[in-house]
C-alpha cells in the first residue's frame, strides 16, 4: 500500500477489507444501513456532492443552497480536495468515467 493514513490500525484495515468485499449496490446499501446512522450516511453523501460541485467553480453559497452543507463543511471539503490525499479526485474521476458525476 502506497498511502498510510494516520488513522490506520487493525480495525480500519478490517473496515477497508469489508468495503472491498462488497460486490454490488445492494450489498453496499445493506452494509451502510447496518454500520452507519442515517445522519452519517447523509453527511458522507453530502461531502461527495459538495466535492463534485467545487470542481465546477460554483460559489460556496450556491453549493450550500444545492446540498444543504454549511460553508464550513464546504471549506473543509475544498481543503481536502485541494491538499488531501487525493481520495476525492480519484472517486470523482471514477464517477465521471461511469457517467455518474457527483
Amino acid at each position: 500500500m502506497g498511502f498510510e493514513p494516520k488513522w490506520k490500525n487493525e480495525n480500519s484495515d478490517l473496515l477497508v477489507r469489508a468495503i472491498l468485499s462488497l460486490k454490488n449496490e445492494d450489498e453496499v446499501y445493506r452494509f451502510l444501513d447496518d454500520i452507519c446512522t442515517i445522519s452519517e450516511v447523509r453527511v458522507l453523501a453530502q461531502r461527495i456532492a459538495v466535492a463534485g460541485l467545487l470542481g465546477r467553480d460554483i460559489t460556496y453559497n450556491d453549493i450550500s443552497a444545492a446540498t444543504g452543507a454549511s460553508t464550513a463543511t464546504i471549506s473543509r471539503v475544498n481543503r481536502s480536495r485541494l491538499y488531501g490525499s487525493g481520495g476525492y479526485a480519484h472517486i470523482l474521476k471514477a464517477l465521471e468515467e461511469t457517467g455518474d458525476e457527483a
